[in-house]
């Protein structure tokens, strides 16, 4: 790894990559996002004028994570290392979310994500069946956010990508 160029731009820290050797990541410290790119201009913690204008300012959601080889942290409480390919970890969360979606009331989905996630997520939060509590705008990484913010309570999203991996959301509140 060389040694930085330039110092990073105010409110912005970097860390190693424990999955890609050579590699750093950066933090901005006001919101905890996380980005592979290197930032050009200082951190803030201001949300887009979009995003605060509508909708809700806080949701609930559960998630069943399935890491695969390209997350960032390819580890788990499950496994460490995760070796399966990012496609594998699609066809396996497609199979969770049919075993879900097989059932038509919602109490039996919520149930059934529960079961599922607590047993296969590869995110600390199995412990809780899933359940990520409350969170902001800004909390979690970008697609992860959009696609909570915009389920209906009781919804259950298709496949999300992110840098942790790919993920099912339920929207809880």
């Amino acid at each position: 790894m060389s040694p930085p160029s330039s110092p990073l731009p105010s409110g912005w820290t970097s860390k190693p990559s424990k999955s890609r050797a050579g590699k750093l990541y950066y933090i901005n410290s006001y919101t905890n996002k996380v980005q592979w790119e290197k930032p050009t201009k200082a951190a803030t913690n201001v949300v887009s004028s979009q995003s605060q204008s509508s909708g809700p300012k806080k949701v609930r959601a559960s998630h069943l994570l399935v890491k695969h080889s390209e997350s960032r942290n390819p580890a788990s409480w499950r496994q460490d290392p995760i070796t399966r390919s990012k496609s594998r970890a699609l066809e396996k969360l497609a199979q969770y979310r049919a075993d879900i979606m097989q059932f038509t009331d919602e109490d039996e989905r919520r149930d059934k994500f529960e079961e599922l996630a607590s047993l296969y997520s590869d995110c600390s939060s199995a412990k809780r069946k899933g359940d990520l509590g409350s969170f902001g705008r800004g909390q979690m990484q970008k697609a992860f956010e959009k696609v909570a913010f915009s389920l209906k309570v009781g919804e259950i999203s298709e496949a999300v990508d992110t840098a942790s991996g790919v993920h099912i959301i339920l929207r809880t509140e």
